[in-house]
């Protein structure tokens, strides 16, 4: 059993793969050839979003909004200490101070709520509101931007979240790295009323191509424009008039073509996760201590991963168990943001954030891609059962 079957996929679309990149080697343009902007075309118009710049990788394009902004040292930036690393990564790389903000217990993602007292901790620089690292308790940091993350595969509570980001002037990223394909109350991910949105292609999101890729969405024309000369070397009328220092952010042509392709299908994979995520919902209920995944009121989820919450404990000998029927798991995440040595220096304690320390320690993420069949969610659950037992 695969936990993310590609296979079965590239099976069923190598012909259009095939002609689309014979068509890049055809006309030979691999930096930014036609397919790159008809890439981009395509995305505006099945999210909703007015602009789209594809560029090298999830990564960089959650790098590129907070350089266009001027994000920088002594800025405080809000992110979830459940998430990946880049995250966190981007505004620190910057100089900026991630301040963490803990997650939802059942959807892992950011809580509004503590958001709203974490930045009035900052602005207080007092840790007894929230608890803060210890640069924003030495000196007073700025609140500059939010980075709510999609985790999973569905969309955090932007209504709540971008009405508190007004209030304090904040600019809002949409991490929707994993969500790509999903929606809240009628409206796409990457096109949620944020001041941008970024995604990833990483050959395991819900679209990925074979390689690295990644698109920042967004509304704001001049941050559009921002955008696409940051990720040219911080081009001006051309890639040798250099106006602002940028990255080497393109997405190769070969990718953009490789995604036209599964563009294609992709509609059709996201009911397909739909079906699988219901299957799994039907097939696990009932199992004692066992907690499946709650997708919130309104949500499509993108289903990118498929994790269950497990008692405290147990996550070893359910994995072991699971891998003795030749089922694999994995475990998003291990260590929450927080605890992570290179943020050391930040001073957090492991309890800070304790949804994401007992989600850290609890979950377990099970095989799912749209192209399993309800006998192996059938497998995997009784494997379960009998491990919980």
């Amino acid at each position: 059993m695969q936990f993310i079957d590609l296979a079965k996929q590239q099976t069923r679309i190598r012909g259009a793969v095939d002609a689309r990149i014979k068509t890049v080697l055809d006309h030979g343009k691999y930096i930014m050839g036609p397919e790159v902007r008809e890439l981009e075309e395509l995305f505006c118009s099945f999210t909703g979003a007015k602009h789209c710049i594809t560029c090298s990788s999830g990564t960089d394009a959650l790098l590129m909004p907070l350089m266009a902004w001027g994000i920088k040292q002594g800025d405080a930036v809000f992110v979830p200490p459940f998430t990946f690393f880049a995250t966190a990564e981007e505004p620190a790389l910057l100089g900026a101070t991630p301040i963490f903000v803990d997650v939802d217990p059942v959807t892992f993602n950011m809580r509004p709520d503590l958001l709203e007292k974490a930045i009035e901790a900052v602005q207080k620089a007092d840790p007894s509101i929230y608890p803060l690292p210890k640069a924003a308790c030495e000196r007073k940091l700025m609140p500059r931007a939010v980075i709510p993350v999609d985790l999973f595969g569905q969309a955090a509570d932007y209504q709540a979240i971008l009405a508190i980001a007004k209030a304090h002037g904040l600019k809002v990223i949409e991490d929707a790295a994993q969500s790509f394909g999903g929606s809240r109350h009628g409206k796409m991910n990457c096109a949620l009323g944020c001041h941008a949105a970024a995604t990833s292609f990483f050959p395991a999101k819900p679209l990925g191509c074979y390689g690295d890729g990644g698109a920042v969405f967004t509304d704001d024309d001049e941050l559009a424009e921002l955008l696409k000369s940051i990720r040219v070397h911080g081009k001006g009328e051309d890639k040798y008039d250099n106006v602002r220092l940028g990255l080497n952010g393109r997405i190769d042509t070969l990718q953009a073509a490789i995604l036209l392709a599964k563009m294609e299908i992709f509609p059709q994979e996201i009911e397909s996760r739909q079906q699988v995520a219901a299957w799994y919902a039907q097939h696990l209920a009932g199992i004692d201590g066992l907690v499946p995944p709650t997708v919130a009121s309104g949500c499509v989820s993108a289903w990118a991963q498929y994790c269950i919450m497990l008692p405290q404990g147990k996550r070893q000998t359910v994995a072991n168990h699971l891998k003795q029927q030749d089922i694999p798991t994995n475990i998003y995440y291990p260590k929450p943001q927080h605890c992570l040595a290179v943020f050391a220096s930040l001073g957090y304690a492991p309890a800070d954030m304790p949804a994401a320390l007992h989600a850290s320690e609890n979950i377990l993420a099970l095989p799912f891609h749209p192209y399993l069949e309800e006998s192996a969610v059938q497998q995997i659950a009784a494997a379960l059962k009998e491990a919980l037992a």
